[in-house]
């Protein structure tokens, strides 16, 4: 693992940290570098920018965090020209938009440019929704759509618990599963960030958790289905924005998009999370 950054003396204080672990874990080099020591890398993680400070919304980092990624996406493509970029950094649907223009125009495959988008909104859900069931998370499948932020939509309509519909399995194991819970459950998963950078300056090991998820499945072709964004074509329902839907990932990156059978009001409610990124993204500036 190379670390770069901005500020040199910051790379190697926490590659050294990171390396001070690896007794404990696997046979691991971790090792602070500049862009050239990035080639050969097959998957580059863009955590660059500005932190997102109190109460600010993700889309109000949109400013600020554009002149960085103008300024590093180039910088990595030229080195590592073959590797998947991974955008974390937050608004991450707008942000991976922009990088994967940046990276078009410099010939890297749009396959190959996803952001994290709701991974870890859908990991809250399922965890939250398997603690009021009483069921491991591993046996729920369920998804956050659209915009990683205010407007993400919690797909109930399409959860399932172990093969069976929600509905069915709360029906047969008797547990209430009424509106009050289900709006509890979406409070939680819509405004989780927000709660814990209120309470600690910024969310960490929740997204290093799925940021290291995404990596496994790319560098290991694992064909897994998580929510990462990506960019999409236009549809009779969505606009060409780049948002989350269930995508087939694996070592080249989006190798299929999986259009959900939702319900009306789940449907009206990805458009219109789609024409708000689509509205911002309209107001930018070419990249």
């Amino acid at each position: 693992i190379v670390l770069v950054d901005v500020t040199p003396e910051h790379a190697r204080a926490q590659a050294n940290d990171i390396f001070h672990a690896v007794p404990f874990a696997h046979p691991l080099t971790v090792r602070a570098g500049a862009y050239a020591d990035l080639a050969g890398c097959p998957v580059v993680i863009l955590a660059a920018g500005v932190s997102q400070r109190p109460g600010e919304n993700r889309l109000e980092l949109l400013e600020r965090n554009l002149r960085v990624f103008q300024a590093v996406v180039p910088q990595v493509i030229s080195h590592a020209h073959s590797a998947l970029l991974l955008v974390a950094t937050n608004p991450v649907d707008i942000m991976t938009h922009i990088t994967s223009n940046l990276a078009k125009g410099l010939h890297v495959p749009e396959q190959r440019v996803i952001g994290t988008g709701t991974t870890l909104d859908t990991a809250r859900f399922r965890g939250l929704l398997g603690r009021h069931l009483g069921v491991d998370p591993g046996h729920i499948h369920g998804y956050v759509l659209g915009e990683h932020g205010d407007t993400e939509v919690l797909a109930w309509s399409v959860v399932t618990v172990g093969g069976m519909p929600l509905e069915d399995f709360c029906q047969r194991q008797r547990i209430a599963l009424g509106p009050a819970v289900k709006q509890a459950i979406d409070h939680q998963v819509r405004n989780a960030a927000s709660e814990i950078i209120a309470g600690k300056g910024a969310t960490c090991y929740g997204i290093a958790s799925a940021l290291a998820k995404i990596v496994d499945v790319i560098i290991h072709d694992q064909r897994a289905i998580l929510t990462v964004c990506s960019p999409l074509e236009a549809t009779d329902d969505l606009p060409a924005v780049t948002l989350s839907l269930p995508h087939l990932l694996g070592g080249e990156g989006v190798i299929a998009t999986l259009h959900l059978p939702l319900s009306h009001d789940e449907e009206t409610l990805l458009g219109q999370s789609a024409d708000m990124i689509a509205k911002i993204l309209a107001q930018l500036p070419p990249a």
